[in-house]
Order: C-alpha cells, then sequence, then structure tokens
C-alpha cells in the first residue's frame, strides 16, 4: 500500500506539472505514455516476435496522437488520413511477409494504434484547444474521471449490494456506479459555477454524466480484456498501479467520446 501511495503522488504531481506547463511538455509527456502504452499493448497480445511490424505500429501510435489539426507544420494532414494510411500498411504487410504477420495478427497492430493513438490524440487536442481554454477542459474532464472514480469506489464500498457485471469485474457495484456519475455531475457543476460564460448548467450535467458512464464502460473494457488474456496488470511500469493501460483505460475511451458528442471543443 506504501509503494503504491507513493508511485500515485510523485506520478500524479509529474502529470499535473506537465498538464499546467502545456504545450511541449505535455505533448512530449502523452508520446511518452502513448509509446508505453502500445508496448504493453503488443506484449498483451505475444505481438513483439514481429519487431519491424511493432515499429511501424509504434509510429502510428506516435503519429495519430499529435493534433496534426492545430499545426502551422502540417495543417492538412488529420488524423483520419494516418488511420487510412496505417491501415493500407499492415494490409500490405500480410502480402509482403508472404503470410507471415497474418491478417489476424494486422488486425491486432492496427486495433492496437487506433485505441490507444486516438485516445491520446484527444487528450493533447484538448490541451490545445482552439478557444484558448485547453487547462479549463483538461480538468474538468480529467476530475470527471477521478471523481467518477472515487464515488463509485467509496460508494460501493459503503452501500453496495447488486453487482454491476459480476463476470467482468466482481467488485463493481450498480450503487457504486450510481455514486460515481453523482460525483462527476458535482463536481462538472463546479466547473460551470466557476465559468459560467464557458460551461452552463445543462451543459455540466451531461458531460458529468457522459464522461462517467463512459469512463465506467472504459474500465469494464479494459477488464474484460485482461480477463480474457489472463493477466491481472497490463505492465509494471507503475509499481503498485500495474502498467501504463491499467491508468488510462477509462481516459482512452473518454477524451475521444466528449469530442465526438461535441461536449468540448477541438
Amino acid at each position: 500500500m506504501k509503494q503504491r501511495i507513493v508511485t500515485g503522488l510523485i506520478a500524479g504531481a509529474v502529470f499535473i506539472l506537465m498538464l499546467v506547463l502545456g504545450g511541449y511538455w505535455f505533448s512530449a509527456l502523452i508520446l511518452v505514455m502513448a509509446a508505453i502504452g502500445y508496448d504493453e499493448f503488443l506484449r498483451m497480445n505475444s505481438l513483439k516476435t514481429h519487431r519491424k511490424t511493432g515499429w511501424i505500429g509504434m509510429s502510428g501510435v506516435l503519429l495519430i496522437s499529435l493534433p496534426w489539426h492545430l499545426s502551422e507544420i502540417w495543417p492538412y494532414f488529420g488524423i483520419d488520413n494516418f488511420v487510412w494510411l496505417f491501415l493500407f500498411l499492415f494490409l500490405a504487410i500480410t502480402v509482403i511477409s508472404k503470410n507471415k504477420v497474418t491478417i489476424d495478427r494486422a488486425a491486432m497492430f492496427f486495433f492496437g494504434i487506433v485505441y490507444i493513438g486516438f485516445g491520446f490524440h484527444y487528450m493533447t487536442a484538448t490541451r490545445m484547444s482552439a478557444d484558448g481554454h485547453g487547462l479549463f477542459w483538461t480538468f474538468l474532464v480529467f476530475l470527471c474521471i477521478w471523481a467518477n472514480d472515487s464515488g463509485a469506489y467509496f460508494t460501493g464500498t459503503m452501500f453496495g449490494k447488486h453487482p454491476l457485471w459480476p463476470t467482468i469485474s466482481p467488485k463493481k457495484s450498480i450503487e457504486g456506479s450510481i455514486g460515481g456519475i453523482m460525483l462527476s455531475v458535482v463536481v462538472a457543476l463546479v466547473f460551470a459555477w466557476a465559468k459560467p460564460q464557458l460551461l452552463s448548467v445543462g451543459h455540466a450535467v451531461v458531460l458529468g454524466v457522459v464522461v462517467a458512464v463512459v469512463g465506467q464502460l472504459g474500465d469494464l473494457m479494459q477488464s474484460a480484456y485482461k480477463r480474457v488474456k489472463g493477466i491481472k496488470d497490463t505492465g509494471t511500469i507503475l509499481p503498485g498501479h500495474g502498467g501504463i493501460l491499467d491508468r488510462v483505460d477509462s481516459w482512452l475511451i473518454v477524451f475521444p467520446a466528449v469530442h465526438m458528442l461535441s461536449l468540448i471543443p477541438y
């Protein structure tokens, strides 16, 4: 427990510092996290033996993670272009390798860059929001995610009686889920009170609910995946916490969701 607390405090402090600094600092941190996350994904799926294909996948994750639409260097080459490019490359690899890299394995390489790349892309894009309030929106989403996690944990611990999804995550309860949603909405309302010109009460309620519900689904998705693979953690880089993917499971789903639903500026 002590190791878990120390790791959490150090990692949290570094992350928040980079988030506040923004710009290249936050972008660099996101790229490092994306690279480690993709490496964990390859290990989970026994894909490390295909080293060259793995490096192509890693390039895809790093390129997709960056908000190219905001770049003055390459403003017209967007994320959709990169997605198609790497879909083409992975399909071509099956032919070039004479099926040493099968279509199933190519699909997993591609799935990994979309799942991880899109999630981290929208984190960076939120911080670099074109409306100039990126720090506000990024803190809003992260604090709603963390409030949802905390609310679900403590409410579930105190009042949880009805399992939410026992075959995937036996400890989660319906009561905990509701508690997480409620606390997420409360946090969003605090942001609406602090900056009413940016966030209305109605908008805050919708955002709080969406972040909590999608975040809980993201957590369950990762739990289901790890259960299929027969593993407890995706990695060991964070002592007491597991791997990067263990920590960002809900982030990778929430950030794209709130952007695609147009709940925060892009």
